[in-house]
């Protein structure tokens, strides 16, 4: 029996030592085969760093308002009688729009002067008897103060009749009016807008530490995406005198001519302001800087080692550190870190780490829009 057991452990001990030799030599073969394999190559785009011409300009985006604009109301109550102007009708200062019944008014006025003309030959005939001692002083005193109070009493009726005249109080533009005759109108009641659109005035908010790079008078490009490919050029009409707390910006008012009338109030403009010479940067698109705790990062791809066999090698990533300065669009500005002609990865890289083998597909480029405008699609 002794014999028997030392015999069959022996020969399991021999089992499991073959076992634990097998799995340590496939374990030492496979790592041999994927250190002779090396890392995966990775797909990426990339481009070449180069130089390019920034014009100094500042870019903000602003808003489009009316020199003038006020929302005509009647200031009394009453019934349509005339209509004198349409919707986007042009008008001038002075000019009549709208006229509301004043039978009621007239007759009112016709009475009051009738009493003033009374009231006048009254103060007449005290003079003359006056003069023959026939009357007292008082009595003419009376008369002359009656005048003057039919006099207020004439002025204030003209000055109803006047409101309910309603005139242009500027020349612009008639908006959207639904006005018909015969409608009746309560007092403070809204007609139309009215709206001066030539010159227009833009408000727009740029950064305080820009402030010294502004000043009245300073001539600003505009465009609007109503208007594809055409430049509006106006100047600074005012700054700000204060800077805004929560944000830190001031506000800035500039104008411009609107002589065919194609811009309208309300609307959103991008505002250009040419704030010096032109700048030469080395510069790269956004997407090809990664950031993390110890600066701004990017990945080159470098020329690999060519086989024994003669075939060339891939392009390795090698990640270094940059200084970025000024963003204009889709691009970056790249002050220090990186020469003229570098092969850059410009997309790709958040699967890359140094010596990791690149496939370099620039069949979908990243935007490297120096001003890009929105894409409707």
């Amino acid at each position: 029996m002794t014999k028997r057991m030392i015999i069959m452990l022996v020969l399991v001990a021999l089992l499991f030592g073959g076992v634990i030799g097998f799995q340590q030599f496939k374990a030492k073969m496979m790592a041999q085969y994927f250190a002779s394999q090396g890392m995966p190559p990775a797909t990426v785009s990339a481009m070449q760093a180069s130089y390019q011409d920034w014009p100094s300009e500042l870019h903000a985006i602003g808003t489009l308002r009316a020199a003038q604009a006020v929302m005509l109301v009647s200031e009394r109550a009453g019934t349509v009688e005339e209509v004198h102007v349409q919707s986007g009708d042009e008008v001038k200062k002075g000019q009549l729009l709208l006229v509301l019944d004043s039978d009621e008014e007239r007759a009112q006025l016709s009475m009051a002067e009738a009493a003033l003309r009374l009231a006048k030959l009254n103060v007449r005939r005290d003079q003359a008897q006056i003069k023959v001692n026939a009357i007292a002083q008082a009595q003419l005193d009376q008369d002359l103060a009656d005048v003057q109070g039919k006099q207020a009493q004439v002025e204030q009726l003209q000055a109803v009749l006047a409101k309910l005249k309603i005139r242009a109080p500027f020349a612009g533009r008639i908006g959207v009016s639904l006005l018909s005759v015969g409608q009746y109108l309560q007092a403070g009641e809204k007609i139309a807008s009215l709206q001066s659109v030539n010159p227009m005035r833009i408000d727009f908010n740029i950064p305080q530490k820009q402030l010294a790079s502004l000043s009245v008078g300073q001539s600003v490009s505009v465009r609007s995406n109503s208007y594809e490919g055409q430049t509006f050029s106006g100047r600074i009409r005012a700054i700000d005198n204060s800077v805004d707390i929560n944000t830190r910006n001031v506000q800035v008012e500039a104008e411009l001519e609107n002589e065919k009338g194609e811009l309208m109030s309300g609307m959103f403009v991008e505002v250009a302001i040419r704030t010096g010479e032109s700048r030469r940067y080395l510069t790269l698109p956004q997407t090809a800087i990664s950031y993390n705790t110890y600066g701004a990062t990017l990945f080159l791809a470098k020329a690999g080692t060519a086989t024994s066999d003669g075939k060339a090698a891939m392009p390795i990533a090698e990640q270094i550190f940059i200084k970025t300065g000024d963003v204009r669009g889709d691009q970056v500005a790249i002050l220090s870190g990186l020469e003229a002609g570098a092969e850059v990865v410009t997309s790709g890289q958040m699967k890359l780490k140094n010596g990791t083998p690149l496939i370099i597909n620039n069949s979908h480029p990243p935007a490297n829009d120096a001003a890009p405008t929105p894409q409707e699609q």
